[in-house]
């Protein structure tokens, strides 16, 4: 329920709290006071879209904040764990709304930035605005069966969620099917590409390392003249004929020569000259590696032209399948994989198709026992309907549930359902949206939720001015029939019927002042004898006597005896 409704800066209101209570709260006041403009607010905060226009000529945004306590938290605790929010450990929840000059708006709840979508499905079980032109719960057929299924028992609600749950696995599997099952030719220009890329890439054999192999090879080969004749160069210098020119080996045995000349005056000179010879020793062998190196090249411009090809090919496949070796594999796989299940998918669409007719059976043999369960709900709802609207002097009507039975199943089931309505003798049975005034809206949505107060789990309901086109003993009924929904609920009711301001448990009057050239709303909580003189008011206008008074204080008291 609302415990505490702030506003600021909004359409007139500069600065307004409002605590509430539990029961049967009303908001009584003259015309262009402000009372809608507090239900535009709660609007808001239960996720309504914002528009500028809403803040006050002169303010840069307007602030809206509403406390809540959670009688049944289960199912906003749970959306909150969902977003990240931290749920209160006292039960209560804080939503604000702001919204700025510049068109943005921003919404919060328990400090933590939300969008209007999360908003939404968080207020979603919290509060129910009704209003003069807000019954479309009721004027939509479509929701009709919705509110059939509310008086329904566990029994028949576990049935509709089980065909709700097989309703989406069938459409799953229908999905499913209709990727597998395309047009022949489709299929046919597929399995074509699919074989040309998985031939064209196996034909290529492939191998992961093969392309730095390749490199390397085409390198030698196509540098093998430059090699050769640096190799030569190298080996000159190394070891030389060349009387005229000394290479490094003459040069390393002219160090030997030396060093063994002088050894005989020092020990330690003659391991300089053991390790002068083994480099020697190394040189020569390593010179005749080299030599024989450069004089065996065969320079094959044959094998140079198969590694230019094979590369090429290589090249080619990368272009087309992926920009390694390893990739076009990977892509290999994955085509080859697919081709399969082209080929092999007559069996997959046979098991989907008995899948789906297996399924569409289940459905349908649920929906019968589900429709059956419907039937003697929509009895009992049509008479309690006639009843309660009865009581609410509407002596002469005629309530229906129209039922029909779907060939096919949908979501909901087989049937089909619809409220229909005659409200004076002589009248056939029509819809709702056709026929309906405003009051007799209002009346037909009160019986509706007095026959479901007891299941329904919005723990707040908002009626807003509900009482237009009605009087006298009808506004009695009325309001008795709000004392009742409020034994349940939390109400909030804007009125201007004594009838019904006099049921209430707390009663708030709103006025409009003006202050230092300024408009602004204020509301006060009324104690009893604050009542009286507002009821005085509702009853008699302008002009309060002591007649009216005592009219007013006797209404108060046989509220009391009825509640």
């Amino acid at each position: 329920m609302i415990l505490e409704l702030n506003i600021k800066n909004f359409a007139i209101i500069n600065d307004l709290k409002i605590s509430f209570t539990k029961g049967f709260n009303v908001l009584t006041g003259e015309t262009g006071a402000g009372k809608s403009i507090i239900i535009d607010a709660v609007g808001l905060i239960l996720g309504d879209r914002s528009n500028k226009d809403f803040i006050k000529v002169g303010q840069d945004k307007s602030i809206i904040e509403a406390l809540f306590y959670l009688e049944n938290p289960s199912h906003v605790k749970k959306l909150l764990g969902s977003y990240g929010i931290q749920y209160e450990l006292d039960d209560t929840l804080l939503i604000t709304r702001e919204i700025h000059k510049n068109g943005r708006s921003f919404s919060r709840v328990n400090g933590h930035t939300i969008t209007l979508n999360m908003l939404r499905k968080i207020t979603s079980s919290l509060v129910d605005i009704y209003g003069q032109h807000e019954h479309q719960s009721l004027l939509n057929s479509e929701n009709h069966i919705e509110l059939i299924d509310l008086l329904g028992d566990k029994d028949l609600i576990l049935h509709k969620k089980e065909i709700r749950r097989e309703y989406i696995q069938l459409n799953e599997l229908k999905n499913k099917l209709s990727k597998i099952v395309t047009d022949e030719k489709e299929r046919e220009r597929k399995i074509d590409l699919l074989k040309f890329q998985l031939d064209e890439i196996n034909s290529g054999s492939l191998k992961l390392d093969e392309e730095n192999e390749l490199i390397n090879k085409y390198t030698k080969l196509s540098n093998l003249e430059e090699i050769a004749k640096k190799l030569n160069s190298v080996h000159t210098i190394l070891d030389s004929d060349d009387y005229n020119n000394s290479s490094v080996i003459d040069e390393l045995n002219k160090v030997s020569n030396m060093l063994n000349n002088i050894s005989k005056f020092d020990n330690n000179i003659k391991e300089y000259e053991k390790n002068i010879n083994e480099i020697i020793y190394q040189i020569q062998d390593l010179t005749r590696d080299i030599r024989n190196y450069y004089e065996n090249i065969d320079y094959d411009v044959e094998k140079l032209s198969i590694l230019e090809e094979r590369m090429e090919l290589i090249n080619k496949l990368k272009r087309k399948y992926g920009n390694t070796i390893d990739e076009i594999l990977e892509y290999r796989d994955n085509i080859e994989e697919e081709l399969n299940i082209i080929i092999n998918n007559e069996k997959q669409i046979n098991i989907l198709k008995s899948d789906i007719e297996q399924l569409n059976i289940k459905i349908l043999n649920e929906s019968k026992i589900l429709s059956k369960k419907r039937i003697k709900v929509i009895k009992t709802f049509e008479k309690k309907m006639i009843d309660e609207l009865y009581n609410l002097n509407m002596k002469n009507i005629k309530f229906k549930v129209n039922h029909e039975i779907l060939n096919t199943p949908n979501i909901n089931g087989i049937d089909k359902v619809e409220f229909l309505i005659a409200t004076n003798l002589g009248e056939p049975l029509r819809k709702l949206s056709k026929i309906v005034s405003g009051g007799e809206m209002s009346r037909i949505m009160l019986a509706f939720k007095s026959i479901i107060v007891g299941v329904d789990n919005i723990s707040t309901m908002i009626f807003d001015e509900i009482d237009t086109g009605i009087s006298g003993r009808t506004a009695q009924i009325v309001g008795e029939k709000i004392v009742n929904i409020s034994r349940n609920h939390q109400v909030l009711c804007i009125t201007h019927l004594p009838q019904i301001a006099a049921m209430s448990d707390s009663h708030y009057l709103i006025n409009k002042i003006e202050d230092n050239g300024n408009v602004r709303t204020v509301v006060n909580r009324l104690d009893y004898k604050s009542k009286i003189e507002e009821l005085s008011r509702l009853l008699g206008g302008v002009n309060l006597t002591d007649t009216t008074r005592l009219h007013a204080e006797e209404m108060i008291k046989m509220s009391k005896k009825y509640k």
